[in-house]
């Protein structure tokens, strides 16, 4: 997808039952997409190769990683982890290396399409590199875009790459938008489950416990999407990657809290009809839906069954108990480089709260006031490129990191 581009016009590589089978890159492998990805892929083990996986920091996992799905390369982002990889991986003829470059390496190499999974800020340079390569890259890493969105999206065009959205409600909207007359889109819908602390009052959201803010009602992830979905920050910043996936201005972009995790994505168009995507909450059907699209496969996820779920609710988000999606639409209404700040900034935090230095609302207070001393100082510009948001965020962190002491 690129811009406003129609996503139903392009061609996007070849599926179970095409000419051959279709080749693979996994950029996050040992993550919670990545192996999701390999339980789908087990499934269909003619349908997919594998030229590459790439992991963080665990070499041993990588390597079984990369031995169960017969990848070609193996690259892992932290050289320290190396040898383990290197020791594990002896004998099969997979190659391996190790550090940022390899990670690079990975995302170029030839190939059908990029399961762009790696987590965080880390996996800006090699969607980047996928990117400029020309690449079909099924995307999960929603930093990339809140960081450098517009630039990105320019590359894609530039290049001749496509994105297609992997998150889960970017997915159903990308599903839900079908053959639409893009003029005729009246708002773009997300949904959120409210996390473990929906019904928690702003007391005790405060006092949260990290084994609570983990304790994620319907979704298995990483534990920094978890801690960001608990306090809504998820959404505020898939607010901002829908924001440049679809093309869509801010104040056509909305949030509604939907307990059941069932739908979610809608599209209102102008004549009153809305579109959504429904599925029980399963990474695997938004993978599915990636690793083969136009056409369907089977996932392995459960099927839904609307009698069984019995009902499904649906509420405004309260701002006041979860500033962070305020703070998060605030930065989307900025735009420029103040999406790149609050992202930095969040990392941060969070990565604090699950070093039990600072508390939940602590992380909210933290991005806010580097937020603000981005706009005091004049640091707000729209990054032209992946350096140009690295430093910015190079910059918002530093900020972070002074007011945890």
């Amino acid at each position: 997808m690129s811009g406003r581009d129609a996503p139903q016009d392009r061609s996007f590589g070849t599926g179970p039952g095409d000419a051959g089978p279709k080749t693979l890159v996994i950029l996050g492998a040992t993550g919670s997409i990545g192996r999701s990805t390999a339980e789908i892929l087990k499934l269909h083990p003619d349908a997919f190769t594998v030229a590459a996986v790439a992991g963080g920091r665990d070499g041993e996992a990588l390597a079984r990683t990369a031995i169960t799905l017969r990848a070609g390369f193996a690259a892992l982002a932290d050289p320290a982890g190396l040898p383990a990889l290197r020791s594990a991986l002896a004998g099969t003829g997979i190659a391996c290396a190790a550090g940022p470059d390899a990670v690079v390496e990975a995302a170029r190499r030839p190939c059908d399409l990029v399961i762009g999974a790696i987590a965080g800020t880390a996996g800006m340079r090699p969607t980047f590199a996928a990117i400029e390569a020309g690449h079909t890259i099924a995307l999960a890493n929603k930093e990339t875009l809140v960081c450098a969105g517009a630039a990105v999206m320019a590359a894609a065009r530039r290049h001749g790459a496509t994105l297609l959205p992997l998150d889960s409600e970017h997915n159903a909207i990308f599903q839900a938008l079908g053959d639409a007359d893009w003029d005729t889109i009246e708002r773009m819908t997300l949904t959120a489950s409210g996390g473990p602390f929906r019904d928690w009052s702003a007391e005790r959201i405060a006092a949260a416990t990290l084994d609570e803010a983990l304790a994620h009602p319907n979704w298995a992830m990483g534990p920094k999407v978890t801690i960001d979905s608990a306090g809504l920050i998820n959404k505020g910043l898939e607010l901002i990657e829908a924001h440049h996936l679809f093309g869509v201005p801010a104040d056509r972009l909305d949030v509604v809290v939907h307990p059941q995790s069932v739908v979610h994505g809608l599209v209102s168009f102008a004549d009153g009809s809305v579109t959504a995507g429904l599925a029980l909450p399963d990474m695997r059907v938004p993978i599915a839906h990636c690793l083969t699209y136009p056409r369907r496969i089977e996932s392995g996820a459960r099927k839904l069954d609307l009698a069984a779920v019995g009902s499904l609710t649906f509420e405004k988000p309260d701002l006041a108990r979860f500033p962070g999606l305020r703070v998060a639409m605030a930065a989307l209404q900025a735009g420029g480089g103040l999406p790149t700040v609050f992202n930095a900034a969040n990392e941060v935090a969070v990565d604090a709260f699950v070093a039990r230095r600072i508390g939940f609302s602590d992380i909210v207070r933290i991005v806010e006031r580097v937020c603000e001393a981005a706009n005091a100082f004049g640091e707000a510009a729209t990054p032209a490129g992946i350096d140009e948001a690295l430093a910015v965020d190079h910059v918002a962190r530093e900020r972070a990191a002074a007011l945890l002491h």
